[in-house]
């Protein structure tokens, strides 16, 4: 007798579903957790890794603290750190000289004295306008900010309650991975920026 295939069946999905998948066991957690952090190249909030693994984010917190120890007892080069909200695998800074040569910087990429001054002062004084910042520094700043805004690092975060309505800029979370903050709150305070370094730098 031949088999009627009804409309349904027709519809039905093939093979394993997403919602199928197998939650990650508690014993797998680690690996899976660095497999994902190793396969990134941006960070990634620990709720993110929570929904496609099935762990809690508590649980994926534990496993990220017992892998940094894990690196950090075996004498790894690299650990895991909280950057920009999320969670990233990055090496140790005393081994960044060796990657500086690897991958030589673009030029294009790198920021002038003039631009870094800017930036500094947006970091610190957002939201801030064009005036002030040009006020701070003594010269004409709109380049400067233009070709900050060019490389993600500052944006246009509303207008100013003042005649006019000037544009106000802050920064952005590309700002905060490249300098390696999890948030503005990891900024180094005035005072310790004024605090007068001894002979090794420190």
């Amino acid at each position: 007798m031949e088999e009627v295939v009804t409309p349904e069946d027709r519809s039905a999905p093939i093979g394993p579903q997403e919602d199928d998948q197998p939650v990650v066991q508690a014993e797998q957690a680690e690996s899976v957790i660095e497999a994902i952090l190793f396969a990134s190249d941006e960070p990634i909030p620990a709720s993110r890794i929570a929904s496609i693994t099935g762990l809690t984010v508590k649980q994926v917190t534990a496993a990220v603290e017992a892998l940094n120890q894990k690196y950090q007892a075996n004498g790894h080069a690299f650990r895991i750190e909280r950057i920009a909200g999320g969670l990233q695998l990055l090496t140790l800074p005393q081994y960044n000289v060796y990657l500086r040569r690897l991958a030589r910087v673009r030029e294009d990429h790198k920021l002038s004295p003039a631009a870094l001054e800017t930036l500094a002062i947006i970091a610190y004084k957002q939201p801030v306008i064009r005036a002030q910042i040009e006020a701070i520094r003594g010269v004409a700043c709109g380049e400067v900010i233009k070709s900050l805004m060019v490389k993600g690092l500052v944006k246009i975060v509303g207008r100013a309650e003042v005649i006019g309505r000037p544009l106000q800029y802050g920064t952005t979370r590309r700002f905060l991975e490249v300098f390696g903050l999890n948030s503005l709150e990891d900024l180094p305070s005035i005072e310790e920026l004024k605090r007068p370094k001894g002979p090794d730098g420190s």
